[in-house]
């Protein structure tokens, strides 16, 4: 292969680079994962011959999808044997994807989780058209299936999505005033406020990975919600702040024990009240929180 040919290769591997990790971000959940992922895509891309692709960024989102497929089909194996719940690796994002909402909203934890309920070929469909606006024939020559099979995937999984996802797209304003009366309640053990801000059909999701405490199964209800904050926190050994961040484009709290960080809080917020917490501690999951990740749509 002539130095042209892979500098070319090599250009316009790196311009659709954010794109394509969103991609794969965006079908696992895992920004480790999608990683290599963009590592295998760079490899298949590198031994196309150029002069016979009309669309490169099509012809690597396709490359892309295949990788992520084959990898979710992994995945799906490893979660059958983890610890307690999975929660998408959360990524510490840059102002310009909160300002994007349709960006936001879908990276935001809440989705990713229901995301997380599709099979894998429903959720690359579901990806691939809703969020990136695919056409049906490419998404088709992606998943090895038909355009017409390919559209009726795309209704069964917009369908199932619809059912389970935010009733309404919510200002990260309100997201944000949200998570400042929880922060507020939460620093001063005010379990008034907390009951005050937490939706009473509220549902906290911690992700420890059996590496640190965690719940092993979903808390609903302010109550048993409030009682598992508190008196988890309470039995740190150190000193516990929390600071307000942006994660997957949305607002949310870093907990760090002694300075250093201990976990991630995200929230679903419905009608001003939280009606969702994600707590990740897995330290698997916690080393893209340090530096900004690129996301994009484009």
């Amino acid at each position: 292969m002539s130095d042209h040919v892979t500098d070319t290769a090599t250009e316009t591997f790196v311009a659709h680079r954010n794109l394509l990790f969103t991609v794969a971000y965006e079908m696992l959940g895992s920004a480790a994962d999608a990683e290599d992922v963009l590592q295998e895509t760079w490899l298949r891309w590198v031994k196309v011959d150029l002069g016979q692709v009309r669309d490169p960024r099509a012809y690597l989102v396709r490359i892309t999808t295949r990788q992520s497929l084959n990898r979710l089909r992994s995945m799906s194996r490893r979660k059958e044997v983890y610890v307690g719940p999975w929660l998408p690796e959360p990524l510490l994002t840059a102002p310009d994807v909160a300002e994007d909402v349709e960006l936001a909203e879908s990276v935001s934890m809440a989705m990713m989780l229901v995301l997380e309920t599709l099979s894998p070929t429903e959720r690359a469909v579901f990806v691939l058209r809703e969020v990136f606006d695919v056409s049906y024939d490419e998404i088709a020559a992606a998943v090895d299936k038909t355009p017409a099979a390919v559209r009726q995937i795309a209704h069964r999984a917009r369908r199932h999505v619809d059912a389970r996802r935010p009733r309404e797209v919510v200002p990260s304003g309100k997201i944000r005033a949200a998570l400042e009366s929880f922060q507020r309640a939460f620093e001063s053990r005010d379990l008034q406020g907390l009951m005050d801000v937490l939706a009473p059909e509220v549902v906290l999701v911690s992700d420890g990975g059996g590496v640190k405490q965690a719940a092993l199964r979903p808390i609903s209800g302010a109550a048993k919600v409030i009682r598992f904050i508190v008196g988890g926190t309470g039995k740190a050994e150190g000193t516990l702040t929390s600071d307000p961040t942006v994660v997957n484009g949305n607002p949310a709290l870093v907990l760090r024990l002694d300075g250093e960080v201990d976990g991630i809080m995200a929230i679903r917020v419905e009608d001003a009240r939280i009606t969702g917490l994600y707590y990740v501690r897995n330290p698997e999951k916690l080393t893209r929180v340090a530096s900004e990740t690129p996301l994009t749509l484009r």
